[in-house]
């Protein structure tokens, strides 16, 4: 993404030339030097053979490439759409936003969900780091970073300390505590330092280890006590825009996208890619797994998105509409998977059927670019970040139009008792017919009622959203 993109010249001593000139950092062997523009492409060309060139090599290295994609079209016999021509078509739903918090003096550029499934942190251009009460829209903590424009933050899986960083080239991690007012500062942890702004970052399955990723180009894995770098990524052509871990309980692969217009899927023990897909043609600035990990999808400014499958080791869907000309900043799945949420430039956000490839939703509110979203690890609801500095929560659930022998529709205040997440939301599966003899509904009957409604969504319904009166 453009506006997040920030070159930095660094000048000083050439390792191979030590001459003082404008640097770039080259890694040999996992090692980092600094060369000149003019040692770096000496090294280049070391261990050339006789009649060889670069141009040749590149020439070659297409080749090679166009072979490739060749051998994955012959397994290419099928759409993804095509397949899920059987598919019952999603039922009609509404996302109203419950909640708006309002606090930052700038755009939100990052948010992240905590594992009570009630706190947000965010970060924002304004160098402020906020943890929220999503239920109440209270500010539980604030952090004053060192820079601006603080580009990424992330909750601790224990839920007991969070990590951010942007133009100040860190990631730093800061323990929360039930006391509002101590001083969050003093026990700040500075963990990674790149040689660039930090895009992104994310613990793993424990609060001791953390990815990042980097305007340098490269993603790293820390441990957070010592702040000792445990394995770094090398890949990229360009800057790293975001990265996702993937949801196994191994947690040893993650995904990465950036300005190189690619998508490269990493083992986490050997630090190597084990798969890389180049299809989009602009910046990958959000990359997210499908929730069994299977697959991977991405938003990219060319005004797309693109589901992944990787035991394919192929693109198998893409969704757009010409009408949409803006780049998408952020995307992420619902919890069974059947909806993709993306933010785009436009101020909107459009919710995509998965399977069939159609778009089934424009949600609006927003009164600047969508920078941010995140759904909610119980998946009951997603929040937006925005340029417009403030962040959305909205609920996630299909409107129920639960009905009866002879066309008559169930009693809502019967419904109305069951008073879930936030209480103020209607539920919502999809249109059942003919599901009971009566209208008089038992308390009783309309719970199993709502629990077999879900069971049609593949899983449970963790909390009902009821309308106010």
């Amino acid at each position: 993404m453009c506006d997040q993109t920030f070159l930095v010249n660094v000048f000083g001593s050439c390792d191979k030339c030590f001459k003082q000139r404008a640097l770039r950092p080259v890694f040999k062997k996992s090692q980092q030097l600094n060369y000149c523009s003019i040692c770096a492409e000496i090294m280049a060309t070391d261990g050339l053979r006789e009649n060889e060139t670069l141009a040749s090599l590149k020439i070659e290295a297409e080749s090679l490439k166009g072979k490739l994609e060749e051998e994955r079209a012959k397994l290419h016999d099928v759409e993804l759409h095509q397949v899920a021509e059987r598919v019952e078509a999603l039922g009609q739903f509404v996302m109203k936003t419950r909640r708006t918090l309002k606090g930052h003096g700038n755009k939100v550029l990052c948010m992240d969900w905590c594992k009570d499934k009630r706190r947000i942190v965010s970060s924002s251009q304004d160098g402020k780091v906020i943890v929220w009460d999503s239920f109440t829209t209270n500010k539980e903590h604030a952090v004053t970073m060192p820079c601006t424009w603080v580009m990424a933050c992330a909750y601790a899986p224990s839920g007991c300390a969070i990590a951010c960083g942007g133009l100040d080239n860190k990631c730093s991690v800061y323990p929360l505590t039930f006391d509002k007012n101590e001083n969050m500062a003093a026990k700040k942890k500075s963990v990674a330092m790149h040689t660039n702004y930090l895009s992104a970052c994310s613990f793993t399955n424990s609060d001791m280890q953390i990815l990042t990723a980097s305007g340098d180009g490269t993603c790293a894995l820390w441990d957070v006590e010592s702040g000792q770098l445990l394995q770094s990524f090398h890949g990229h052509a360009a800057d790293v825009l975001c990265l996702d871990l993937a949801p196994s309980e191994t947690g040893n692969t993650f995904v990465s996208g950036g300005c190189d217009k690619k998508a490269m899927v990493w083992d986490m023990r050997s630090g190597q890619c084990v798969q890389a897909f180049e299809t989009h043609e602009s910046d990958i600035n959000s990359v997210r797994y499908y929730p069994s990990g299977d697959a991977f999808a991405s938003g990219s400014d060319d005004a797309t998105c693109r589901l992944y499958d990787l035991r394919a080791d192929r693109e198998v869907a893409i969704y757009s509409k010409e009408s949409i000309i803006f780049g998408a900043s952020s995307v992420d799945f619902s919890l069974s998977g059947r909806l993709l949420f993306a933010g785009y430039n436009d101020y909107t956000i459009n919710v995509w059927d998965v399977l069939k490839g159609s778009r089934v939703s424009i949600l609006f509110g927003h009164e600047n670019r969508v920078s941010t979203l995140r759904v909610s690890p119980d998946g009951t609801a997603f929040c937006s970040g925005s340029w417009d500095h403030t962040l959305r929560v909205r609920n996630m659930f299909f409107i129920l139009t639960l009905c009866v022998r002879g066309k008559k529709s169930v009693d809502w205040p019967s419904l109305k008792r069951y008073r879930g997440y936030r209480g103020d939301c209607r539920a919502g599966v999809m249109q059942m017919a003919q599901a009971m003899p009566t209208n008089n509904l038992s308390r009783a009957r309309v719970v199993a009622l709502v629990a077999f409604a879900g069971t049609l969504l593949e899983r449970p319904l963790p909390g009902i959203y009821l309308d106010r009166g």
